[in-house]
């Protein structure tokens, strides 16, 4: 009998192994989009697309307005259906799949949803409690002074910039607990600090192996993990 054959013997994956002597380990790949077409109305805002992000990659999807960069990201996260197409999670289709696969991802839309008569340290506790997340008022003051919100977090959103109301809305990827992230213009009013921070916190979810995907007019150079970039043309 051979080695691998014995009861009891453990599997070793070759290419992994390869892999560890090349000096490197390639990451598993967690999202796979094959052949993806959207139209909408009457006009086709892309079709064939076809992509594959490993654990640890950041991909930044540019291209002027109307060329379909939400509505990618809104198909992505299940909230719109391609005209064809296939995206799978994980090796799974993301139809089959259903919860498990959203209950992975994090979207934020250009459309921050914060509502305007609750705190900021509201505003988090209970966008966590619509996703099934219980975070205590301590955790949510510590999330939102990390944000840049200290002094502010007990007055009504109303009275808050458009940036730190954007800041409000960046808070949940700090509680959220999700591998995919699908951002959709969250850069738009922040300053150099705020976009600092936010760069930052893509690369400690990249270095934990999570995916975020960014739909952006601005560039976002990131230290960690790999990035793609995604150019969508009208």
């Amino acid at each position: 009998m051979a080695e691998s054959e014995r009861p009891g013997a453990t599997k070793v994956d070759l290419s992994l192994v390869i892999s560890y002597i090349c000096g490197s380990v390639v990451a598993p790949t967690l999202l796979e989009v094959k052949k993806l077409e959207c139209v909408r109305g009457d006009r086709r805002l892309f079709s064939g697309l076809d992509f594959s992000l490993p654990a640890g990659t950041y991909l930044q999807v540019t291209g002027p307005n109307g060329s379909g960069k939400t509505s990618l990201l809104r198909i992505l996260c299940g909230l719109l259906a391609p005209a064809e197409g296939e995206i799978k999670w994980e090796g799974e289709n993301i139809r089959s799949l259903a919860e498990d696969y959203f209950t992975s991802v994090t979207y934020l839309g250009h459309r921050h949803n914060v509502k305007d008569e609750l705190s900021a340290i509201e505003n988090l506790r209970i966008s966590n409690a619509l996703n099934g997340i219980f975070i205590s008022k301590e955790l949510a003051l510590e999330v939102i002074t990390r944000i840049g919100l200290a002094g502010r977090e007990s007055l009504p959103a109303r009275l808050l910039s458009e940036g730190q109301r954007r800041r409000v809305a960046l808070a949940r990827l700090l509680t959220c607990g999700t591998k995919l992230w699908l951002l959709d213009e969250v850069l738009s009013s922040l300053d150099k600090g705020a976009v600092a921070l936010i760069r930052s916190l893509i690369e400690e979810h990249l270095a934990g192996g999570g995916i975020a995907i960014v739909a952006t007019h601005q560039d976002l150079s990131v230290a960690t993990g790999s990035s793609q970039r995604l150019e969508l043309a009208t």
